[in-house]
């Protein structure tokens, strides 16, 4: 038993900034495999497992249920441990979440934010998918009810890549722990709410798939309401538009965070 997640640091130097990757839900380290080649020679790299994922198991303390300051904690607790005081992050899926949520309680640590397939209202497609979800967890094996999301989210077949990483990750929750995560229905839709028109202070990258048929339309509307938060749509990809499309993704984000360092970036992107 420890209270740290499972992390990995790829550092380059004290003159090199950071670059903090959060997964999302089913996900883990291995989610970035496309990208830490990519950004190493740029940046000092911090992945983690968030709890129950990948190698992250048996953390103190245990929680009944989960929330998303539980989570939050557990990824503050490893940027102290590893002397992070600033950094850029990238998140994917639910870590846009996470990620505002670290920035709300802690904006001194971040400098800019990359959200790929980022999760930001709730829309009527979504909302009927989450409580259909929730009531099929009661008869459905937590397995089947991973590869029917998968196949949700993404359903064509050149996201057949993506879907059979998500599922080989996704494995590795036990049922108890799947059912934790489930727990953070509860305060999932208010959570999207409260931050859909919080303004974003840090100029921040949303990275969308043009085929993200779940959450592409609400990102668009969350790009539109906020002044510093800048929209990219990945033709031809689905929801794990880094997986699909790395070395077009890792351009994008490596364009947009070194434009930050040299220039100004919000002239490299306009807004949708």
């Amino acid at each position: 038993m420890h209270n740290l997640l499972y992390h990995q640091v790829e550092f380059v130097g004290p003159d090199k900034s950071w670059l903090v990757f959060i997964h999302g839900a089913g996900g883990a380290i291995e989610t970035w495999k496309y990208q830490v080649k990519a950004f190493a020679p740029h940046f000092n790299l911090l992945l983690m497992d968030l709890r129950d994922h990948g190698k992250s198991k048996n953390l103190e303390p245990e929680f009944k249920e989960y929330d998303f300051d539980v989570i939050t904690d557990d990824v503050m607790r490893v940027l102290e441990h590893v002397g992070v005081q600033k950094a850029h992050f990238m998140s994917l899926s639910l870590g846009s979440i996470i990620l505002q949520q670290i920035e709300v309680r802690r904006p001194d640590v971040i400098d800019r934010m990359v959200m790929a397939g980022g999760v930001f209202k709730a829309t009527v497609k979504l909302n009927t998918f989450m409580r259909t979800a929730k009531a099929l967890n009661y008869v459905m094996p937590y397995r089947v009810m991973y590869n029917l999301f998968s196949w949700i989210v993404l359903p064509r077949k050149n996201h057949a890549h993506s879907r059979r990483i998500f599922r080989l990750q996704s494995r590795k929750l036990s049922p108890k722990e799947y059912l934790k995560w489930v727990g953070l229905y509860k305060q999932f839709f208010k959570v999207l709410k409260r931050y859909f028109y919080r303004p974003v202070e840090n100029i921040s990258l949303v990275v969308m798939g043009d085929q993200d048929h779940v959450f592409f339309g609400a990102a668009k509307r969350f790009v539109q309401v906020q002044k510093n938060v800048h929209l990219v749509i990945m033709e031809g990809c689905g929801h794990v538009c880094n997986i699909e499309s790395p070395k077009r993704f890792n351009q994008l984000a490596l364009d947009f965070l070194n434009e930050g360092i040299n220039g100004d970036a919000s002239k490299m992107i306009a807004p949708v």
